[in-house]
């Protein structure tokens, strides 16, 4: 019944076959009817009511039919045609007219379809498909039998439909593209292409990916060359050349992949890296085997040096600072020599063992400074000389990676950019930073380290002046390379040297800088750099003691080189002392700041050493006592120059100044320890001090009143010893010296007269005043206690006497065998005699007469002078000290008395203060005598033990009076006692 239909009900009846999916029947009334169903009218029946989501090889081979008009044999089948057969044919035409058949036009489709039905029904249909189905997936079994059809066809199945498939089904299923297939082919290149990669090593698992995806993707996306024409006729405004394009614009699309390169690089460098490994760039495309990339070899070359270009300043954009990331780096640099057919690239490891002489490879104009600003910006401009792909711009980055990777793996992190930086800027006080850190990171690698890693090391470190240039320190015309290229080879070797040192590679570094024929390093930088080294050590020490530590270390660094290093050498003597006292130190409990324990440097760097010992003293009890010990550190504080305002080791003083700072050193310490002596109540000791060291000091010149001049330390202590008083506390002596007090006061009394004695002989002029003072006021003490003895010793007489009438004895009896010995409390018996009964028993002391204040005696006269003072005290001193010498007299103490009385007058008959001096030097040389005479007149005591005591006594006189006499002598203008009387 179909053949007797008319025309509208024919295409009414098509109609209803397509929207049942009805193929089989579509396919007998085109066999039966193709004179009313032309194939364009069938093509827009199916375009309109045939579903979308029918598969599409069930009405593909249909299509096939109507392209090429063979159907086959339908005979058999029996369309049903109840549909349309009881419409009255105006009833069929109106339906007809209502059908609203879709349009096979299709403005923008890709390629050019040249209003084919077949092609454009297959892309309208594609659209349609996903659009209204969402069966992407169906598109490819309905375009393949047609690849042949139309490039249009082909174009629009490998250049869209197969990236967004394997982007959205077998790519990243679980993030698709939001657009339909017409969607995203009518989306901006820039854009589509972002959507392809936006998934592209997002995670780090996929990271072995990423160069499928740019294969699978990228490469597809590529194929349609409408893509490309375009986009250079909108930038150049002409049409393309014989290649389709050039490198300024090739394709917005193509130029967008290489934006998403470098913006890896510099956020996901990782990401970047493993797209240059698993990509060889627009040549390695997989279509999917639909098709070929035609481009020409000019097109091919251009793409294939833009993308070198771009992995080239990838790498330059890899900011982290990491070995992995550097190692990424030198596999983009391999790539790219292989992708352009440059030199071959050794491998990493090898290029560190080797460490190649990259700088013959590299033009001079490349290294300019001007060129920094490309390492920044416009990387990926053909201006850019950096970044464009040359043997030496590849051998450039190679370098400055190796550069890089040499700091960072030794713990100086250093990113791509900042080594290049540091090569082209060329910046001697960045470069000196950067190479100061380096050997520091080496040097903090710990001494355990063995020889082949310094050795490696400091090759490595002078690769990096000059990139393997053999020459480059001697030629001055070729132009500085490398990263340390404006640093003197001196300076990298010092500092190597000091690595060495710090790390105890004594060994390997006598080998390299002393023992080798050809020395990096003048004798002179060399002796100077181990001195600092060493000072070094010592300064980072924290035991005082030499065998450990630090100083040890300090200690090994001079005997480390004996060539250039002797124990002559002035510095080397200058840091032995200061070794020395800084052992000597270890010896004592010191801490200078509450909490901080005592550390070598800082008696280096102290202000005034020699105060330290008073630290000591202060916190050692008794070490005051260790006098010679002490002094010999003072010695050694000297030597070591740390009392010279110059402490440097090279550096000393001329031989009159060391030997004044060993004395004022001395004097000092001398006075320290005095001052703890009388702190720790030890007067004994102090006293002993006083007599034995401060008195044999040399007195200073009065011609001057300068500081150099005096001394500032012997007469104070002096002056304090002879103030001390005792007190319970008092240590007690150990033993009596000959001649000495049994009474314990008269003897402190006496030590004190000395010592003040000592302080007038050795004070500055400004002082004597003070001393004079103390003095007078220890002789008034002595007067007052002799007379008391004196009263206590009468009384004694007395009771000796009456004892003797009592028994009838007579004054001869005394040396008989019933003599009695009568001990005299207080008596001067510093030798321990013994007094016979009849030796003086009766005998009495002439009591010595008080100083008046002035010349007539008058007790009421107005305030003694200085001078009258001082002759007061000569006289006084004088008496006491002959009542002193004869108190253990026997018959001839009134002769002693004699002479003190003659001695004060002889000590007012001199005209003016000089005579009234030199008077009382008269009166100590003639009391001096009669008091030896008297004691051996009188036959009561051992002759040999009465001429020791007398012999002590002058010995007191001659101290106390010799010191007063020429110490104020000079004050008033008197001339000085005469020679070999002091």
């Amino acid at each position: 019944m179909a053949l007797l239909l008319s025309p509208a009900k024919l295409v009414l009846l098509a109609a209803h076959c397509a929207v049942n999916a009805d193929v089989a029947s579509l396919t007998a009334l085109a066999a039966r009817h193709g004179a009313v169903l032309r194939k364009d009218l069938l093509l827009r029946v199916l375009l309109t009511y045939l579903p979308e989501t029918l598969p599409s090889a069930q009405y593909v081979g249909f299509v096939q039919q109507l392209e090429t008009g063979a159907f086959p044999d339908t005979a058999t089948h029996d369309v049903d045609c109840s549909s349309v057969e009881g419409l009255a044919e105006d009833d069929a035409a109106k339906k007809v007219r209502k059908l609203r058949l879709l349009s096979l036009a299709l403005p923008g489709a890709p390629g050019e379809p040249d209003n084919d039905a077949t092609t454009l029904f297959l892309l309208r249909r594609s659209y349609r498909v996903d659009d209204e189905a969402g069966l992407l997936d169906e598109l490819p079994g309905l375009l393949l039998p047609f690849l042949d059809h139309s490039p249009c066809v082909r174009t629009m199945l490998i250049s869209t439909i197969l990236p967004l498939l394997r982007r959205n089904y077998e790519y990243h299923p679980h993030e698709p593209i939001p657009y339909t297939l017409h969607g995203f082919h009518s989306l901006p290149d820039r854009v589509a292409v972002n959507l392809l990669l936006s998934q592209t090593g997002a995670l780090e698992a996929s990271l072995p990916l990423v160069g499928r995806d740019l294969r699978g993707l990228v490469g597809p996306w590529l194929f349609d060359k409408t893509r490309w024409k375009h986009r250079k006729q909108v930038l150049d405004g002409a049409p393309p050349n014989d290649d389709g394009a050039t490198a300024a614009g090739l394709c917005p699309g193509w130029e967008e992949v290489l934006r998403w390169l470098s913006t890896q690089a510099s956020k996901s460098w990782r990401v970047a890296v493993s797209a240059i490994q698993q990509w060889d760039g627009p040549r390695d495309a997989d279509l999917g085997g639909w098709g070929i990339l035609d481009l020409s070899d000019g097109q091919r070359d251009q793409l294939q040096q833009s993308y070198a270009q771009a992995a080239l300043a990838s790498a330059y954009l890899i900011p982290e600072a990491s070995v992995e990331a550097l190692d990424g780096a030198y596999s983009i640099i391999t790539k790219v020599a292989a992708l352009c057919g440059f030199d071959p690239i050794s491998p990493l490891a090898s290029a560190l063992a080797i460490l190649p002489p990259l700088v013959e490879q590299i033009p001079d104009d490349i290294t300019s400074a001007r060129h920094a600003t490309y390492m920044r910006n416009n990387l990926q401009d053909t201006s850019n000389i950096l970044t464009l792909p040359t043997n030496g711009s590849v051998a450039l980055l190679q370098a400055i990676i190796l550069s890089a990777y040499i700091l960072t793996k030794a713990g100086s992190s250093c990113a791509i950019r900042s080594a290049g930086e540091l090569a082209l800027v060329q910046d001697e006080r960045e470069q000196k930073a950067q190479a100061t850190k380096l050997i520091h990171c080496i040097s903090n690698q710990g001494p355990r380290t063995d020889g082949k890693f310094w050795i490696r090391a400091r090759n490595e470190i002078l690769w990096l002046s000059d990139w393997g240039a053999e020459d480059a320190w001697s030629s001055s015309d070729a132009a500085p390379r490398g990263i340390f290229s404006q640093l003197k080879r001196d300076f990298l070797e010092v500092e190597i040297l000091k690595a060495l040192l710090s790390n105890t590679r004594y060994t390997l570094a006598r080998s390299i800088y002393e023992d080798a024929l050809d020395q990096p390093l003048d004798r002179k930088i060399l002796q100077d750099t181990i001195y600092t080294t060493a000072m070094s050590a010592y300064d980072n020490a924290s035991n005082p003691n030499r065998t450990r530590g630090g100083l040890k270390k300090c200690d090994d660094i001079l005997k480390a080189f004996p060539q250039t290093v002797q124990k002559s050498d002035p510095a080397a003597r200058r840091i032995e002392a200061l070794l020395q006292a800084t052992h000597s130190l270890s010896d004592y409990r010191l801490v200078l700041k509450q909490g901080e324990p005592f550390t070598p440097v800082v008696l280096r760097v102290h202000a005034d050493p020699i105060s330290i010992i008073g630290k000591i003293l202060e916190q050692n009890p008794k070490s005051y006592t260790q006098i010679h010990g002490l002094l010999d550190l003072g010695a050694r504080m000297v030597e070591a120059g740390l009392t010279s305002p110059h402490k440097a080791p090279h550096t000393l003083a001329d031989d009159a100044t060391i030997t004044a700072q060993h004395t004022t050193a001395a004097r000092r310490i001398t006075a320290m320890c005095i001052d703890a002596a009388l702190t720790e109540d030890d007067f004994e000791t102090a006293y002993s001090y006083v007599v034995n060291r401060l008195s044999r000091a040399p007195t200073p010149t009065t011609d001057k009143d300068t500081d150099e001049n005096e001394d500032h330390y012997s007469w104070k202590a002096a002056l304090q010893a002879g103030k001390y008083r005792r007190t319970p506390a008092t240590l007690a002596p150990s033993h009596l010296g000959t001649g000495a007090s049994a009474d314990p006061a008269v003897r402190h009394l006496e030590q004190r007269i000395d010592c003040l004695a000592a302080a007038l002989r050795v004070a500055p002029r400004a002082t004597l005043h003070e001393i004079v003072n103390v003095f007078r006021r220890a002789e008034e003490e002595l007067e007052a206690m002799l007379r008391e003895e004196e009263a206590r010793a009468g009384e004694w007489d007395d009771r000796g006497d009456a004892l003797l009438l009592l028994r009838g004895s007579g004054p001869s009896a005394g040396a008989g065998a019933g003599a009695v010995a009568v001990a005299v409390p207080g008596g001067w018996d510093g030798v321990g005699g013994r007094v016979g009964a009849g030796a003086g028993l009766g005998a009495r002391r002439e009591k010595p007469k008080p100083v008046t204040a002035a010349a007539g005696g008058d007790e009421d006269a107005a305030p003694m002078s200085l001078f009258d003072l001082s002759r007061a005290s000569v006289l006084s001193a004088q008496r006491n000290l002959s009542a002193l010498s004869g108190l253990q007299r026997s018959a001839g103490f009134g002769g002693g008395g004699g002479g003190g009385g003659g001695g004060r007058g002889g000590g007012r008959s001199g005209s003016g203060d000089g005579a009234a001096v030199r008077g009382s030097l008269d009166l100590q040389q003639h009391r001096s005598a009669s008091s030896a005479a008297g004691s051996v007149s009188g036959g009561s005591v051992d002759g040999d033990e009465a001429a020791k005591r007398v012999r002590k006594r002058d010995q007191l006189r001659e101290a106390a009076m010799g010191t007063l006499v020429s110490g104020v002598g000079w004050l008033v203008g008197a001339p000085g006692p005469p020679a070999g009387r002091e």
